[in-house]
């Protein structure tokens, strides 16, 4: 029988850490763009979340998860919800990639519309559970915040950048660099795990 090829360790670890520095660099500069102080603000950032779910899985959630809780940290906006927001964010990743397997059953993809309008529907249905998690952590630390406001922000959010920019980032990563989604490099290895001589 054979085995099938795993990613050496050291390889998950320079990605993990290579993406959390790719959050660092987009989240860091708009931590000013703030709507409820300490607590949400505008974030670009959250294009990154289907890109590092649907190309690199639980490697990208976790680390998308851990880059939001450093910036919070090196912005001085480290709060008992940012416990909710770390899990929260990072279910929003994985939910983006199951989701879309889920639903489509094939390698992720936007050349057409209903792989479009397919996405448009997983990124509403993560960004509502995300939305819900969050807002509940910061009410339950802060009763008195502008909920309307904090809803409001969070759901923009983690709909409006996913769509406007993550999109087209995701497709240009495909079209013209010709990246490989999750779920196509995994099905390259079994391919290649079968053809593979036998091990005796």
């Amino acid at each position: 029988m054979t085995q099938t090829q795993k990613t050496p360790l050291g390889r998950k670890i320079g990605r993990f850490l290579f993406l959390v520095l790719i959050h660092m660099l987009l989240s860091l500069p708009f931590k000013v763009m703030i709507m409820i102080p300490g607590f949400t603000d505008i974030r670009p950032v959250t294009c990154l979340q289907p890109i590092f779910g649907l190309f690199f899985g639980q490697t990208g959630a976790l680390a998308f998860a851990v880059g939001n809780l450093i910036s919070d940290v090196l912005s001085d906006s480290l709060q008992w919800s940012c416990i909710a927001g770390f899990i929260a964010n990072y279910l929003y990743v994985v939910m983006v990639y199951k989701l879309w397997h889920m639903i489509r059953k094939k390698a992720f993809s936007l050349r057409d519309s209903h792989d479009f309008l397919a996405y448009i529907a997983i990124i509403l249905i993560s960004a509502v559970v995300l939305t819900v998690m969050i807002s509940f952590g910061v009410y339950a630390v802060q009763p008195e915040v502008d909920l309307v406001t904090l809803i409001g922000t969070i759901f923009c959010n983690n709909t409006i950048f996913p769509i406007i920019l993550g999109a087209p980032i995701m497709i240009i990563m495909q079209e013209e660099f010709h990246l490989l989604d999750l779920w196509t490099r995994r099905k390259k290895e079994e391919s290649a795990d079968e053809d593979s001589p036998a091990e005796k």
